[in-house]
């Protein structure tokens, strides 16, 4: 008697775990196709608004795009419940912490620009924006919409979307694992060049795309605690170059 109740129970333990193991797959099933949607959904959003507005002006094809992709990913990010904290959008416990990050973050961003245009310039010639900014030369009026334009679609906006919401979106469609996540960033670094090839051609494909791969590797070791410093040097990096051109 005792035996087959023994039996009985260890059938019942082995169908209750295998009926976990099934819940659990299905669980993780649904989660990778859920985040392989947003995934999806966010990026043609910044392919067709971007291909759409192009028509019309190629200044502001771009911030047109992410500024949608940024209304439609927070939307998908609260509809799943999370919000921009999650993906690393907080403030900072100390701002000297995070500008001392964003310091070494940019002697990276240096080392990293001098290595991929060394490589692009084998291959390919340095267009460099194409004219696309030659209204701001002397013109502190279109400075400043341009300044605006840097510290939200080209700073905030292109690190959430290629940083946080493209990495962690891939990375959970592709599994989770320590490989998805290398993926991930290599995904979100090659769109990142092709976002910048409209008007910079191949070699600054190669240049944007080497720089997001490497604020990619950042973003997993730093940037989900806080992306804060990859914010700031992507916009102090446009900000140099805007100014620049505002100077002539």
């Amino acid at each position: 008697m005792v035996s087959r109740l023994l039996k009985a129970w260890g059938i019942r333990v082995q169908a209750a775990q295998y009926l976990g193991r099934r819940i659990l797959e299905a669980e993780k099933s649904q989660s990778r196709t859920a985040a392989l949607i947003d995934l999806l959904i966010v990026v043609a959003v910044l392919v067709i608004v971007k291909q759409s507005v192009l028509q019309y002006s190629v200044v502001y094809a771009g911030p047109a795009s992410t500024f949608t992709a940024m209304a439609v990913a927070t939307f998908l990010l609260y509809r799943r419940g999370y919000s921009w904290a999650d993906l690393g959008l907080k403030w900072p416990e100390s701002w000297w912490h995070t500008l001392g990050l964003a310091l070494l973050i940019f002697i990276a961003f240096l080392g990293t620009v001098v290595i991929f245009q060394a490589l692009a310039e084998l291959f390919f010639e340095n267009i460099g924006a194409s004219g696309r900014f030659d209204f701001v030369r002397g013109n502190l009026g279109a400075y400043l919409l341009v300044m605006a334009l840097v510290w939200t679609h080209g700073s905030f906006f292109e690190e959430l979307l290629f940083r946080a919401f493209i990495i962690t979106k891939s990375e959970g469609a592709l599994g989770g694992t320590r490989i998805a996540s290398i993926a991930a960033v290599v995904l979100a670094a090659i769109f990142f060049g092709y976002r910048h090839y409209y008007y910079q051609g191949m070699h600054g494909a190669i240049v944007t795309g080497g720089i997001g791969l490497v604020f990619g590797l950042i973003y997993l070791k730093i940037g989900r605690q806080n992306i804060l410093p990859l914010v700031i040097v992507h916009g102090v990096a446009n900000t140099i170059a805007q100014t620049n051109r505002f100077l002539s």
